[in-house]
C-alpha cells in the first residue's frame, strides 16, 4: 500500500481523492507577513469555510506548501482538516531567504543540521513554534514533505545547502520533494542537483512553471521524469491562458501522468470568505469547464486532480540505515 502523509496522520494514497497539489492554507503573523501583509491567512473560520466549500465542490486534499519559520502552524491545519474533512498535507524545508530575517537560524546550520530538522519533523512531529524558538514544541502532526526553493536563474550557497540537506532527508524517510521555481526558471538547475543527489525524479515536484510559459522548456524538464505543478490559471488576465494551452498541448503530448494543478493562493485577496476572488473553488468549477470545452474528458481532470498527486505524495521507499554523517541534536542552531 502506497502512503500519503498528512497532519491527521497516514493515510493510503489511494483514498486521497481530489487533490490541489500546491497551496497556503495557513499563514500565522510572522516576519513574512510582516512583510507582505495581505499573506496572512489566520482565521481558523474563515480558512475552514473556504475548504468546507472546496469539498462540496468536490475537493478532498490539499498540500500546504509553507515550510520552516514562515508563519506555518500544524495545530491549526489539523483543526481545519479536521472540521472540513479534507486532508492536509504539510511541509517540512525552507523557503527562500527572503522571507526570513537577517541572522536566521538557516544562514548558519551545515546541511546535515538542516536535515535532522527536517528529519524529525517527519518522523516525531512538527515543531509548534515554528523553529522560531525560544523551545522546542513537538506536536503530534507530522510533515509528509519537503519545501526547498531557489533564485531567479539560480541555486545559491544558501540553497545549495538546503537541497542537500532536502535529499538527506528524502532518503532517510521516503517522503517527497516540493521546489519553488522562481518565476519559473532555474527547473533544470533543480532537477540535476537532486538527481546528483541521489533523489528519484518521481519523488520531485516543480512549481510554478507555468509562470515561464514555454512549451519546449516544459517538455524538457518533462522528459526527466518529475511531476510538474501549474497554479497560474486564475492569475492570467487576458482572453489567452497559457496555463490551459500549456495542459492541452502537453496533455496530447504524452505527460498527462505527470502534470497537477494548484492555486498558490497565498494572498488573502484570492479567497471568497476573506472578500476576495476567484476563492478556491475555482479550479474544480471555472477552470475544469474551460478545459472540459476544449477536449478534456473526466478522465483526463481525474489524472491531473487524482491521480498524479496520489503518485507524487506518495513516501518512497527508504532505506533502514542510520545517516551517520548527521548530528543528532541540531537545537543549538536555532
Amino acid at each position: 500500500m502506497s502512503v500519503i502523509r498528512t497532519v491527521l496522520g497516514d493515510i493510503d494514497a489511494a483514498t486521497l481523492g481530489v487533490c490541489y497539489a500546491h497551496e497556503h492554507i495557513v499563514i500565522d503573523q510572522s516576519f513574512v507577513t510582516q512583510q507582505y501583509p495581505d499573506f496572512l491567512l489566520e482565521d481558523i473560520e474563515k480558512i475552514t469555510e473556504e475548504l468546507c466549500a472546496f469539498h462540496r465542490a468536490g475537493g478532498r486534499a490539499m498540500v500546504d506548501s509553507m515550510p520552516c519559520g514562515g508563519g506555518r502552524n500544524v495545530t491549526k491545519l489539523a483543526m481545519i482538516s479536521s472540521k472540513s474533512n479534507v486532508h492536509i498535507l504539510c511541509p517540512t524545508g525552507l523557503h527562500q531567504k527572503k522571507y526570513y530575517p537577517d541572522g536566521h537560524w538557516s544562514e548558519r546550520a551545515s546541511a546535515e543540521q538542516m536535515a535532522r530538522i527536517f528529519i524529525d519533523e517527519i518522523e516525531f512531529g512538527i515543531d509548534g513554534n515554528d523553529t522560531n524558538g525560544p523551545e522546542l514544541l513537538r506536536t503530534h502532526h507530522n510533515a509528509g514533505l519537503i519545501k526547498v526553493a531557489s533564485e531567479l536563474d539560480a541555486i545559491g550557497p544558501r540553497e545549495q545547502k538546503i537541497f542537500e540537506a532536502a535529499a538527506i532527508a528524502h532518503s532517510r524517510t521516503g517522503v517527497p520533494i516540493l521546489t519553488h521555481t522562481e518565476q519559473g526558471t532555474a527547473a533544470m538547475l533543480q532537477i540535476d542537483l537532486l538527481l546528483q543527489l541521489g533523489v528519484n525524479p518521481h519523488s520531485i515536484v516543480i512549481s510554478h512553471l507555468d509562470r515561464k510559459p514555454d512549451s519546449s522548456y516544459h517538455r524538457e524538464v518533462l522528459s526527466r521524469g518529475v511531476f510538474l505543478e501549474y497554479d497560474s490559471a486564475f492569475r492570467w488576465k487576458t482572453k489567452e491562458n497559457p496555463t490551459r494551452d500549456l495542459l492541452i498541448d502537453l496533455a496530447n503530448s504524452g505527460f498527462l501522468e505527470q502534470l497537477m494543478l494548484g492555486m498558490d493562493a497565498a494572498r488573502n485577496r484570492y479567497w471568497t470568505t476573506f472578500g476576495g476572488s476567484p476563492g478556491l473553488s475555482f479550479l474544480l468549477d471555472t477552470f475544469s469547464q474551460e478545459l472540459r470545452d476544449l477536449g478534456f474528458t473526466d478522465q483526463h481532470l481525474a489524472t491531473i486532480f487524482v491521480d498524479n498527486p496520489s503518485r507524487a505524495y506518495a513516501l518512497a521507499s527508504a532505506p533502514e540505515q542510520p545517516l551517520a554523517a548527521i548530528t543528532h541534536n541540531a537545537k543549538h542552531v536555532l
